[in-house]
């Protein structure tokens, strides 16, 4: 079953959610109902018509007649906080026509979707075509490489002191060459530079570590065919090449080692959304119930589209993932899915802070290049000293958290002075939460 903090997580911004609770009434409902796969109702606007609204619970996804190009809007999560908080209020019935039409038309088109798929996958390539493709993206990488090496090469002759006087061009400039060479992994790494020299007092020490990690993952490409199968798909992922699911699916039916593929219970850890470039990017981490093995999910969405919510905080579900080629924490997206939506409980396995380090460790000598790191912890609590805050367990270990999370203090009012289980992203320096697990409750601090 749904709960209010799962429902809100879903709200586009503070406003909707705030106009959601609003409409969470009954009285606001003339119609209103429900069944195993979906609840809908009617509700009362500003317009002669009421807005008809309908969720399918089964993902969710939502439908509303509504102006709003807020996804979920308003009345879809007013709808939905009914559900969770007055279920027994709302009569099961039959749906009516335009529910049932909605339904049958979702349905038909992810047929649509498979059928396509499956054309797609069938159909044998250009073996000749794919591999002057190749050539031809290779030599743009070849020479965007030997363009950033030189650049590289240019900062550490003049000095790291001379980089807090550079404008922003110099470093969008050289990240646009490397677009323009096919490489944009290593362009977004260029243009994360252009923040480090006005980040602290540490910032030389950050920045060294940045440019040597540009560095090796330029020599890693150049001696691609020494590494290991795995490293030389980390290194093509970080520099950049482009993969589609169609491509891994099919790899996966034919038994590339490199795609694993993984069924399990994947319960939904916690979700991390922000902007880019007018591109919205979402980062939702899975944890297998059964196998303990972290997986992230990535969704993008340009201007005004929507992004995916059907991994909600505190819900899971029986399913398969297929997991793109690399080494450490591994990207990977949903193949597959059962219909129910389960809920976490408080049992989940968590680690103390010395043996979520050491695993970290662990996974950073498989990649140089780790992002963010998941951490399942317990016992800590949160602490505030030496005028910042940190998670301390029991063994007088402390993690600081980063100063980007905002709520600390509900942390600390959740936690009582008694120890939490605490999931979150580490950095290699500092811990962002985005969830927290009681014996009784799960709570989603980001989203």
């Amino acid at each position: 079953m749904w709960t209010s903090e799962q429902v809100l997580a879903l709200a586009p911004d503070a406003n909707s959610a705030k106009n959601g609770r609003s409409l969470a009434s009954l009285a606001k409902w003339p119609l209103i109902g429900r069944s195993e796969q979906v609840v809908w109702g009617e509700c009362r606007g500003s317009g002669k018509n009421p807005y008809r609204t309908q969720i399918d619970l089964m993902e969710p996804a939502f439908r509303c007649s509504c102006p709003s190009r807020k996804f979920p809007c308003k009345h879809a999560l007013g709808l939905f906080l009914l559900l969770a908080e007055q279920a027994d209020a709302i009569q099961s019935s039959t749906p009516p026509d335009w529910v049932t039409e909605w339904l049958e038309k979702r349905s038909q088109t992810a047929q649509r979707k498979e059928t396509k798929a499956a054309a797609k996958a069938s159909q044998v390539a250009d073996p000749e075509a794919q591999a002057k493709r190749a050539r031809q993206r290779a030599a743009k990488i070849e020479a965007g490489l030997a363009d950033l090496e030189q650049w590289l090469q240019d900062i550490v002759r003049q000095g790291l002191a001379t980089l807090p006087n550079q404008p922003y061009r110099f470093w969008d400039q050289a990240a646009a060459r490397l677009v323009d060479a096919q490489a944009p992994g290593l362009a977004r790494r260029v243009r994360s530079l252009a923040s480090i020299p006005y980040s602290g007092k540490d910032w030389p020490e950050r920045m060294l570590r940045a440019l040597g990690k540009l560095h090796l993952l330029v020599q890693g490409y150049r001696q691609l065919e020494a590494l290991a199968p795995a490293m030389q798909a980390e290194v093509l992922s970080q520099i950049g090449w482009p993969q589609t699911q169609e491509d891994l699916k099919l790899r996966a039916e034919q038994g590339d080692p490199l795609v694993l593929q993984a069924k399990d219970i994947w319960q939904v850890m916690g979700k991390v959304t922000y902007e880019e470039d007018n591109l919205k990017v979402q980062r939702s981490w899975l944890r297998g119930h059964q196998s303990q093995r972290s997986a992230l999910v990535l969704n993008f969405a340009h201007g005004t589209q929507p992004l995916d919510v059907s991994l909600v905080p505190g819900t899971g579900f029986a399913g398969e993932l297929i997991f793109y080629p690399g080494t450490g924490v591994q990207r990977a997206f949903v193949a597959s899915r059962e219909a129910a939506t389960l809920q976490i409980d408080g049992q989940i396995m968590a680690a103390t802070i010395e043996e979520s380090i050491r695993d970290y460790a662990q996974a950073l000598g498989q990649n140089p290049w780790l992002g963010s790191y998941p951490l399942m912890l317990s016992p800590v609590r949160p602490t505030y000293q030496e005028e910042r805050w940190w998670l301390q367990d029991t063994a007088d270990q402390v993690l600081p958290l980063a100063t980007r999370f905002q709520h600390p203090w509900e942390l600390l009012a959740i936690s009582g002075g008694h120890p939490l289980k605490v999931f979150g992203e580490w950095d290699g320096e500092t811990l962002r939460p985005l969830s927290v697990l009681t014996e009784t409750q799960f709570l989603a601090m980001e989203g």
